[in-house]
């Protein structure tokens, strides 16, 4: 899916610039590479993060998803993301809230799992910063579904084009990514 932001191009670059690192690697998934996209080199730093609450607020737009009230992942990748969201829908007048997942419910306290505003009966959209396998953001979504929410699609800052997408979509999930390996020169 190709769609339009103004603030596209230049994440692009400063992905390109900050977060590829070129030379073999073995992704957590166990899956080898010749490069990695270390996304959170990008999604916390100070120029970077704010043009990927943009473009992922312009990717939803574009695709029609603007009904929902929060946004999140499983932590650690999601949370830049979702804050980064947050921040730029508050600057254009919307009320969209964050959340996190953890891998496990909390063994102390209230003992929840999605931490932040309540998102029972909610529809929230699900994110990760880099997608391989789906494992990270289906993990998130079924958390989100056990505490009531109402996933409307999973998004991602950039997609690896490594099945990610159709194990997402087997599960009944859209998705939607915003960086592409061939915008990202990298095919």
């Amino acid at each position: 899916m190709t769609f339009s932001s103004p603030a596209k191009p230049r994440l692009v670059e400063l992905i390109k610039e900050l977060a590829v690192v070129h030379g073999k690697v073995t992704l957590s998934s166990g899956i080898e590479a010749d490069y990695y996209v270390d996304l959170r080199r990008a999604t916390l730093h100070h120029e970077a993060a704010p043009l990927i609450g943009q473009v992922m607020l312009d990717l939803l737009d574009d695709a029609g998803v603007t009904d929902f009230v929060a946004i999140g992942g499983l932590t650690m990748g999601a949370d830049p993301v979702a804050t980064a969201v947050l921040h730029q829908a508050n600057a254009r007048g919307r009320n969209i809230d964050a959340f996190v997942v953890r891998k496990a419910p909390k063994g102390h306290g209230m003992g929840r799992q999605v931490e932040g505003p309540d998102v029972a009966g909610k529809k929230v959209v699900v994110v990760e910063d880099t997608s391989t396998t789906g494992g990270s953001p289906l993990a998130a979504a079924e958390a989100l579904e056990r505490a009531g929410a109402i996933i409307v699609a999973v998004a991602t800052v950039v997609d690896r084009d490594t099945g990610a997408k159709k194990v997402i979509e087997d599960a009944g999930y859209r998705y939607l990514t915003a960086v592409t390996l061939d915008d990202l020169e990298l095919r």
